[in-house]
């Protein structure tokens, strides 16, 4: 199968992720009602938010523009052991992509969390090139005969990983968290985006912003005037148990919140924060928030500002990342084909 079979295949399944969540046939409430059923964090908003996702990145153009910068190997294709994250929809569907687009084959041990969406997205992509049914293999038993591996986890897994998988070539993924930097220059249309970015998806990738800089005299009714577009989450009980929890444990501990009766905003300098907060650290220079930042680069996975600061990205588009925006910044494509 040469590279170009593939980019068609895989734009023909973007094109069919595309019918799937505008016309929505059956098969689109049977997926929707499982992958709930499986994950309830796995909402239909946000299923559906990743399959249109994924359907706008996999198109002809976006495919030639990524792999025109690779030569790839067609004789000799590896196998590559994928260890899958399972904390948003779909979220190792970036990796599969990689070692398929490449030629080479995969072999996944998804999450329990996200089994079900990448299972149908695969039967999916086989019935549309046949090819690819010998070159994608699932399992839950001990990974064997790969020749090297991707996998995703949390810092604790990730020491894990590194012990079991040191003498195959890897790249291990630990945890990571997203920032945005507000200058208070922001228009309503942006502030109203960073909401998007703090709150798609419960706040649980790694792409979310779970911080925010803010400048010394800001006026923070702005900030939470903005985050109300995503009042509704509250509703849903997951997130609502999480709210309560945290405000609980912040209160009885005598720590200082600012609340909006769905989201904790909370003074600190970390990065991690847990379901339904928010953390926040004010400056007096955007060179101050440079510094640290990159002080803190192995934590970070993306910045969401309009203030030039190094590598950030626009507000709003923390989850639409494109092909080429490699997690980590590790070029995927790059280590699959120095195997």
């Amino acid at each position: 199968m040469s590279l170009q079979q593939r980019i068609n295949a895989f734009a023909k399944l973007g094109e069919q992720l595309s019918s799937l969540t505008s016309e929505m046939p059956e098969a689109y409430h049977t997926l929707i009602r499982q992958a709930n059923a499986h994950n309830g964090w796995f909402t239909e908003e946000h299923i559906v938010f990743a399959l249109k996702s994924w359907s706008s990145a996999l198109n002809e153009t976006n495919l030639k523009k990524w792999t025109s910068n690779y030569s790839f190997k067609e004789d000799a294709p590896k196998t590559i052991a994928i260890v899958m994250a399972g904390n948003i929809p779909l979220v190792g569907f970036h990796d599969f992509l990689s070692v398929l687009i490449s030629g080479n084959h995969v072999q996944a041990k998804m999450s329990s969390s996200d089994s079900i969406l990448l299972t149908y997205v695969a039967k999916q992509l086989i019935e549309i090139e046949d090819a690819f049914a010998t070159a994608i293999t699932f399992t839950k038993e001990k990974l064997e005969k790969f020749d090297a591996v991707i996998a995703t986890g949390s810092n604790n897994t990730a020491k894990y990983f590194e012990h079991y998988f040191n003498k195959y070539p890897n790249i291990i993924r630990k945890n990571r968290n997203s920032v945005a930097i507000i200058t208070g220059k922001e228009t309503k249309e942006q502030m109203e985006a960073l909401a998007d970015d703090i709150f798609r998806y419960f706040g649980l990738g790694c792409r979310n912003v779970s911080k925010v800089y803010l400048p010394e005299e800001y006026d923070l009714d702005h900030f939470f005037n903005a985050m109300f577009s995503w009042k509704e989450v509250i509703n849903n009980h997951k997130y609502m148990n999480n709210y309560d929890y945290n405000k609980a444990v912040y209160l009885m501990s005598n720590i200082k919140l600012l609340d909006n009766e769905f989201m904790l905003l909370k003074e600190d300098e970390g990065f991690s924060s847990p379901i339904s907060v928010v953390m926040h650290e004010r400056y007096t220079s955007l060179q101050e928030v440079q510094t640290k930042l990159t002080e803190q680069a192995e934590n970070i996975q993306a910045v969401v500002a309009d203030c030039g600061m190094e590598n950030e990205i626009p507000f709003g588009v923390a989850q639409t990342p494109a092909l080429w925006d490699y997690a980590d910044g590790v070029d995927t494509l790059a280590f699959i084909n120095r195997l």
